[in-house]
């Protein structure tokens, strides 16, 4: 992927010198955390909450130092910046074509641990987006865990996790949100599920809508991105991490959508780039 020379956001705020790890109770609770939080948009405090013996946290070896971040580290925090900087460009331009202004959202980056508006969140449950304070977090440790776990690597599959969750925050200021988060004492826990599938595929959707953008604009893809970014998308369908996990699917637990359903809409909105073609929420099969 190019990127290098590119403006880098000012929306940044690194928070990785100043965390602590967080020390959580092993076996099965601390598997579920992990793969819960490995799928995007993810509750933190909720994940954390629920598990025996989670939130136990315990001062880092760094706490209160100055690390040297590691220069690999380092780089992929540019990286996310440059992302972030060119998600910026594409949506207040797509903003301004409707008639709207688009407010960025502020990329947090931290190690292990992170306060939030929606609670306290461990590295584990993955890169997510608060809208209670607009800010997308993310350690970049997860990159790790994409090429290795999921073996999804590759810089585009990388700037797919962060244009993902940039989707949740053009969902965010287009009243999206809040019109599924009214609905879910309504519904049952099924029927909500059904419904969060829907909007994340939507934010998949939206995740490619940037990358069609950020092509004509920047000229971003190289050969092999795009087939990086729809690894990435497949690796982390609720199918694939139920069967990695317990070895058997439960499709009414879905909340993020298949990873037929997660290609599909990230590829429709690569090939059109059009906001009206990303209706989730009506499709008779999203």
């Amino acid at each position: 992927m190019r990127w290098e020379g590119m403006r880098e956001s000012e929306n940044v705020e690194d928070r990785r010198r100043s965390g602590t790890k967080m020390v959580v109770g092993g076996g099965v609770g601390t598997l579920v955390i992990i793969i819960l939080g490995l799928i995007f948009g993810v509750d933190p405090s909720a994940l954390l909450q629920s598990q025996p013996g989670a939130g136990v946290s315990a001062p880092s070896a760094h706490e209160g130092v100055d690390q040297t971040n590691d220069p690999r580290e380092d780089r992929q925090a540019k990286f996310s910046s440059v992302v972030l900087a060119n998600t910026e460009d594409v949506w207040t331009k797509l903003f301004s074509q409707s008639g709207k202004r688009y407010v960025p959202p502020k990329l947090v980056l931290f190690r292990g641990q992170v306060e939030s508006a929606c609670g306290f969140a461990s590295a584990a449950v993955g890169p997510f987006y608060c809208p209670g304070d607009s800010n997308v977090y993310l350690d970049l440790g997860f990159f790790d865990e994409l090429a290795q776990r999921f073996k999804a690597p590759g810089e585009f599959a990388e700037a797919y996790v962060v244009a993902h969750e940039v989707g949740h925050h053009v969902q965010n200021l287009l009243g999206i949100s809040d019109r599924v988060h009214a609905q879910r004492r309504r519904m049952s826990e099924k029927e909500y599920n059904a419904l969060s599938v829907r909007m994340e595929l939507q934010a998949d959707f939206l995740a490619g809508v940037w990358a069609h953008h950020a092509q004509s604009m920047n000229n971003i893809l190289e050969p092999g991105d795009l087939e990086s970014g729809l690894r990435a998308a497949s690796a982390i369908g609720d199918d694939k991490i139920q069967m990695q996990s317990r070895g058997y699917v439960v499709p009414d637990s879905f909340t993020h959508g298949s990873s037929a359903q997660r290609v599909k809409w990230f590829r429709r909105g690569l090939e059109t780039g059009d906001i009206k073609y990303g209706d989730t929420f009506n499709s008779p099969d999203p």
